[in-house]
């Protein structure tokens, strides 16, 4: 449902106004792709991440309650279908960075429905048309788990068992193994690794002192890179900028770094996120580090370029 969710965990409070936008009805684009595995991952390793969040999932049946405008992470949890989906990933290891559905539908890979695997993601829309409002995950058997609804929660559902599933189904995306580091890891991995590592563990504000996990938001790039052997030389925004080469959106690769603007049109950057891959960003600010997708309509407005420094 895209209502708004006020998020209440620990750590954040997270508005659906800073990660949502308006997107695209037409949605043909997003099955241009094959279902296919990674070179660079091992399939054995995809099958246990799918496995850990099928077990992770299924250990918040009886917990959980449906919201759709409230998400809490901890006990007595609430979740939408989607911010359900979101939190059983984050607690494995894999970041969706979004909860919207229609950001979630262009991750991944397309995949047909005859050859779902365990950890694709299904999306449906009960209105009739291509933009979904429900996504669960498949489980293997022809079964989904999902946060349902507010009388079922959540539950595991056969495809086959109302005609729901088959009339309201839009696509199914493969996400397992394109948001997992390759295998073996790339320095964008490491780089990328890295930062989520200390995403809650930072304190950011103005000054940098990395032997206490205190950083401005270049300074924590800055660190980033340098504990990855990649010397930036400058935590200047406007400097760093200048570092590296230029590449265009369709090209990048995990530990680019991405300029924005605060102004619209403006070439003075003032917010820089490091590319994690799959349309995702991490965005270190005042506020702390956060993960976002590409897709948010604020980036797409106040994108100035993007650079490949190693």
């Amino acid at each position: 449902m895209k209502k708004q969710l006020v998020i209440t965990t620990l750590t954040a409070v997270i508005s659906l106004s800073t990660i949502s936008g308006i997107v695209p009805a037409d949605h043909n684009e997003y099955k241009a792709s094959a279902a296919t595995i990674n070179s660079q991952n091992n399939q054995q390793a995809v099958e246990a991440k799918a496995d850990q969040l099928i077990q992770t999932a299924k250990s918040l049946i009886g917990k959980s309650t449906y919201s759709n405008t409230v998400y809490k992470s901890t006990y007595p949890y609430k979740f939408s279908c989607a911010t359900f989906l979101m939190y059983i990933f984050e607690k494995n290891g894999v970041d969706l960075a979004t909860y919207n559905e229609d950001y979630m539908m262009k991750q991944g890979s397309y995949v047909a429905k005859s050859q779902l695997q365990k950890g694709d993601l299904l999306f449906f829309d009960s209105r009739g048309g291509s933009i979904p409002n429900h996504v669960a995950m498949y489980i293997g058997d022809n079964k989904v788990i999902h946060m349902a609804d507010p009388k079922q929660n959540i539950v595991i559902s056969d495809l086959d068992s109302k005609p729901y599933y088959k009339d309201n189904y839009i696509t199914a995306r493969r996400v397992l193994p394109t948001l997992l580091p390759s295998n073996p890891a790339t320095k964008g991995d490491n780089i990328v690794t890295k930062a989520y590592s200390l995403k809650d563990k930072v304190t950011m504000g103005t000054v940098n002192s990395p032997s206490s996990l205190r950083f401005t938001a270049t300074g924590f790039v800055d660190y980033i890179y340098k504990t990855n052997r990649v010397t930036l030389g400058t935590t200047n925004i406007k400097e760093l900028m200048k570092k590296g080469t230029t590449v265009s959106k369709a090209n990048l690769k995990k530990g680019d770094l991405i300029y924005f603007n605060s102004v619209v049109g403006s070439s003075n950057p003032t917010v820089v996120g490091i590319y994690a891959g799959d349309h995702r960003i991490i965005v270190p600010s005042s506020k702390g580090v956060t993960s976002r997708v590409l897709f948010v309509d604020y980036y797409n407005k106040h994108y100035i370029t993007a650079k490949r420094v190693f």
